[in-house]
């Protein structure tokens, strides 16, 4: 899966040579993240992403847009059995780097695909639980649970308001598994994304 990813980010930005044109722009945005696999109890949790990127003209309606993009993500979990009780709050941030082909179906209106490689930066679990009625809590350092890399594909819908301003919301489908432990769990990245972007 990996040579797939970086084939098609090589196949990209090889055709950026016969560009038109390029714009430079910021984004940022909301995220709202989760797990998918072998994982129970978990639920959606609220983040950001913000960064910049560039765009490449390849015909009137084809363009070519690698970003990076500093994103928090991860999810949040809840557990509860007779006299046990735990929740907590497993906070990522990566450092992406999304390759999209955008393609405009109408005036101002385009649709996106893509690759994405993710860089782990830090991960942090905020918990706490309650055992027999005695209570506890922390936040752990658990960077070493998880892998250093997630691959994953963007499928995402933007629109232009105007030559400089646009919105879009773009959906991320983790396709590596993030779990570095023992066993044979797996996890992935899910992400929906909704930004605002400006291009100069």
């Amino acid at each position: 899966m990996k040579k797939v990813i970086f084939a098609a980010i090589a196949v990209m930005t090889f055709g950026l040579a016969n560009a038109q044109d390029v714009k430079f722009g910021l984004k940022g945005g909301v995220n709202l993240s989760s797990f998918a696999g072998d994982v129970e109890n978990t639920k959606s949790k609220v983040g950001f992403q913000v960064g910049g990127f560039a765009e490449f003209k390849l015909t009137d309606k084809f363009f070519v847009q690698p970003e990076v993009m500093y994103s928090l993500q991860g999810a949040k979990y809840q557990q509860s059995e007779v006299n046990y009780y735990s929740k907590g709050n497993i906070a990522m941030s990566y450092l992406n780097i999304p390759v999209m082909a955008k393609y405009y179906i109408i005036d101002k209106l385009n649709i996106e695909a893509g690759p994405q490689i993710g860089f782990l930066l830090s991960a942090k679990d905020k918990w706490e639980e309650s055992y027999n009625g005695v209570k506890d809590s922390g936040k752990d350092d658990v960077k070493d649970s998880f892998k250093s890399v997630s691959l994953g594909l963007n499928v995402g819908v933007g629109y232009d308001f105007t030559e400089n301003l646009s919105a879009g919301i773009r959906y991320n489908v983790g396709l590596s598994n993030i779990l570095d432990t023992e066993g044979d769990y797996k996890a992935h990245n899910n992400v929906l994304t909704l930004a605002v972007g400006y291009k100069f």
